[in-house]
């Protein structure tokens, strides 16, 4: 596999809809929903699956209705097939996840990558699991170039940009993403690690890759040295000779081999932030800072790591030979990559500027649960197209699925026990058990919201599963009251716009408008959203 750039196409989003789409109420709870998967897995190719193997290892979670705790197989990028999860011993399932480098807002997403370890989270505890988790936040070593560990730290960056200190630059944006992140329902982890706070740990763990000949020193810059870890690429499927022909530029002459990457870079000239090492004073390199806080906090073995699927290399890569290369063992089970979100068919990033951030969603009008909705209906390992049209339709169709249970759970009382309950559920269980097949699991929300089961037995099912899918199906609508007239106003407009009276279809939206509801037309039929400064 050859290294390259990722060339990103010039996106215009000027032409986006800015208000939410109001339309008749749907029949049907997912009629709207036209999520594009890029890859594969989608809710709507679903099969049948067979009921999940028990072993014998008691919990406290969910103890009212499992025993056993349900076998679970996941989906490893070490060794690309599903292994089946075993928790070294009868403690929590231990997850590491990488977080934000926090110099910018974190756009819709990065928020679908962190939503795998809290569906991860939340199914595991559904099955019967404890679970312990470690996200961290990145606020030093992160450089603007760093498949080839080259640019300037990006933290530092954004404080020139602002005209702030790292540390206020690092303080903004953390709570930023704590609130993005709580928008869209992603719990907090148990551990938030700064890596500012793992100095001492990043420089004993380098210190004894040294000692163990996997770095060296060059005028104060330490380096790994790959070809001292054979099994460098295994991840990634790279091999270190074809790591040449990926680099772009001049290559660092100080490196025994081009694709040695920085443990700790010797601090230059002017720079904010630096620590005193061994070396001499510099900063810690991206890599370095995963390993050291995952160990302190997790130990030298736990069970899975996260990411987005562009960690893997050279991120995760480099994280898996530091580790192993100090403990001399396997460090990491299970290695989970998220799929990408593309915009138009590009990569979302903040570099392109082809991005939504969450509150912008709200801002049109969208319920930001509707975006984990749309999520929620591709397989977490696959590529997802976003789209506001697809949005509009996971939107439209959440708050019908709310409707629903909220009508059954006022309407029907307490639920009977059925057999076709039980059967629904044996099969929700098997599907998050088989590598978070949440697709699977949403077909399922299908089927019930369908099926002729009482309305108390749908809601009451729906209700629990709703702890694993985050989709808050008990909150109450908003009540969005229109002016006087102005339901009456949209009504004769859909009508003008139908006879193509696009004179009379205008004049409407003005009378609208200056009544404080504003009027998007959209391929789907108009949009509309009343202003909030309307009294």
């Amino acid at each position: 596999m050859q290294v390259a750039s990722c060339q990103l196409d010039d996106m215009n989003l000027a032409s986006l809809p800015n208000a939410v789409e109001v339309l008749a109420r749907e029949h049907r709870a997912f009629a709207q929903v036209r999520t594009e998967v890029v890859d594969q897995y989608a809710s709507f190719y679903v099969l049948d699956a067979g009921a999940p193997a028990l072993q014998p290892v008691g919990s406290h979670y969910c103890n009212d209705r499992f025993d056993p705790v349900t076998t679970v197989r996941l989906y490893n990028t070490l060794s690309r097939q599903k292994e089946e999860l075993r928790p070294p011993e009868q403690g929590a399932i231990r997850i590491y996840s990488c977080g934000p480098t926090v110099y910018r807002y974190v756009h819709i997403g990065n928020l679908r990558t962190f939503m795998l370890p809290d569906l991860l989270r939340r199914s595991l505890e559904y099955l019967g699991y404890q679970t312990e988790q470690v996200m961290n936040i990145t606020d030093v070593g992160h450089l603007t170039d760093d498949t080839f560990d080259r640019g300037e730290d990006k933290m530092l960056v954004s404080a020139r940009l602002e005209s702030k200190s790292p540390e206020e630059i690092a303080a903004f944006y953390t709570k930023a993403f704590m609130d993005d992140a709580a928008l869209v329902n992603i719990r907090p982890a148990d551990h938030n690690p700064r890596a500012t706070q793992y100095i001492p740990q990043m420089i004993q763990i380098i210190e004894a890759l040294v000692a163990k000949g996997h770095a060296y020193e060059v005028d104060g810059t330490v380096y790994y040295d790959i070809a001292s870890f054979p099994a460098y690429g295994r991840l990634s499927r790279n091999r270190t000779e074809a790591l040449l022909a990926g680099s772009r530029g001049e290559v660092d002459p100080r490196k025994r081999h081009p694709g040695d990457f920085t443990l700790w870079k010797a601090a230059g000239e002017h720079r904010l932030q630096v620590w005193p090492s061994p070396w001499g004073p510099g900063f810690p390199g991206w890599h370095i800072e995963c390993s050291a806080m995952s160990i302190s906090l997790l130990g030298d073995r736990f069970d899975v790591h996260t990411g987005g699927a562009d960690n893997v290399f050279p991120h995760h890569e480099a994280e898996l030979a530091q580790s192993e290369g100090v403990t001399g063992h396997r460090v990491v089970s299970h290695w989970m990559h998220g799929g990408l979100l593309l915009l138009a068919g590009s990569r979302m990033a903040k570099s392109a500027g082809n991005f939504f951030r969450i509150t912008e969603l709200i801002d049109q009008g969208f319920d930001p649960l509707a975006f984990r909705y749309l999520a929620l209906q591709a397989k977490y390992r696959t590529k997802l197209n976003f789209s506001t049209e697809g949005l509009a339709g996971a939107d439209r169709a959440l708050k019908t699925l709310r409707e629903r249970v909220r009508e059954w759970t006022a309407n029907d009382g307490a639920a009977p026990s059925a057999p076709e309950a039980d059967a629904f559920e044996t099969r929700f269980v098997a599907a998050i058990a088989d590598d978070l097949d949440l697709p699977a699991a949403m077909a399922l929300v299908s089927e019930v919201v369908r099926s002729g089961l009482a309305g108390a037995a749908k809601a009451q099912l729906l209700r629990r599963w709703d702890r694993v899918l985050g989709l808050d199906l008990d909150r109450a609508a908003p009540d969005v009251e229109l002016p006087l007239g102005a339901r009456a106003l949209l009504e004769a407009r859909e009508k003008a716009r139908a006879a193509k009276n696009f004179n009379e279809s205008d004049r409407l939206r003005q009378q609208l408008t200056s009544m404080g509801v504003a009027v998007t037309d959209t391929a789907e039929g108009q949009r509309w959203k009343v202003s909030a400064a309307r009294h």
